[in-house]
């Protein structure tokens, strides 16, 4: 910009020597001579003020056209930045939830297993309870006596107190799995949610 006015100062300044610089009279033919150079000097002089005008004008606003373009670029960059940020949060919630999923498949197939197992424990007690009290009852008909009713009494008493403890032990894990299994459901809609 400055080199631009320097260049047009020198330009006007020569112009304006040149025209200093001439005798004072002269002939009418020496006039006309002159007067051309003259006249050029300043349509070219005021040519470069009008290119350096506009030269200044496209300059400034080119200048002002790359300060936008850079603030666009920085607030872009910014967005892009936050955007990647988000971007590996969410794929770190994701391995967490997957990490939590796969454990609470793990754990829910050892509780089924320990529930199948407590289930045929549960029926073999059932099943043996049952066929204690039929022989308790074929006992019965047949022993008169009472001391040997009673320890059979006694003896199926045992039997059904621990089939009741069985019972609130199978309950429980029921309870357990149900828990699990709603747990799971959670973590699969927020893992299908986040995707």
């Amino acid at each position: 910009m400055k080199i631009i006015w320097g260049l047009c100062l020198l330009f006007l300044a020569e112009g304006l020597r040149a025209v200093h610089a001439a005798p004072v009279r002269r002939t009418t033919s020496e006039v006309k001579d002159n007067a051309a150079p003259k006249e050029e000097a300043n349509i070219l002089l005021f040519g470069i003020l009008q290119f350096s005008e506009t030269l200044n004008y496209v300059h400034e606003t080119t200048e002002a056209k790359i300060v936008k373009i850079r603030q666009t670029l920085r607030s872009h960059e910014g967005t892009l930045e936050k955007l990647n940020r988000q971007t590996e949060q969410a794929a770190e919630v994701e391995r967490q939830i997957k990490a939590a999923i796969e454990s609470l498949q793990a754990q829910m197939a050892k509780q089924q297993a320990q529930t199948k197992m407590t289930k045929d424990l549960l029926a073999s007690v059932e099943q043996q309870e049952v066929e204690l009290q039929t022989k308790v009852k074929k006992l019965e008909m047949f022993l008169n006596t009472s001391i040997s009713i009673k320890e059979l009494q006694k003896r199926a008493e045992e039997q059904s107190n621990t089939l009741i403890g069985l019972q609130h032990w199978t309950q429980f894990q029921k309870e357990n799995i149900e828990t699990q299994n709603e747990q799971l459901s959670k973590l699969k809609m927020m893992s299908e949610a986040k995707t």
